[in-house]
């Protein structure tokens, strides 16, 4: 946590137009727990973590967007059960991930 805040403080300095996602909600396997978080900054540049890598490509882009509309969103990904087994995974999951713009 200490180093998203640091490199948000960074941001900040230089001016950087910046979009906070956080964990809200997790259901079954997930890697990363409610609270946990990533920054994003209008370069497309990331800090932190939402879920080990499997769906940040998608929250960055709708970070990108909420940058530009200055809309939060609420962003929900899920795997079943089933899927998960077809893939190698042991079991699936579901998480929510609300994204907003940091205007401070």
């Amino acid at each position: 946590m200490q180093e998203l805040l640091t490199n948000l403080a960074d941001w900040q300095a230089r001016g950087d137009v910046i979009a906070l996602a956080t964990v809200i909600n997790t259901w079954g396997s997930s890697p990363r727990a409610p609270g946990a978080k990533m920054a994003v900054n209008q370069r497309g540049e990331m800090i932190g973590s939402v879920s080990g890598g499997c769906v940040e490509g998608a929250v960055v882009e709708a970070a990108l967007r909420v940058i530009k509309t200055g809309r939060p969103t609420l962003l929900h990904f899920g795997v079943s059960d089933e899927d998960a087994w077809q893939v190698g995974l042991a079991c699936g999951g579901t998480i929510e991930i609300f994204v907003e713009r940091l205007d401070w």
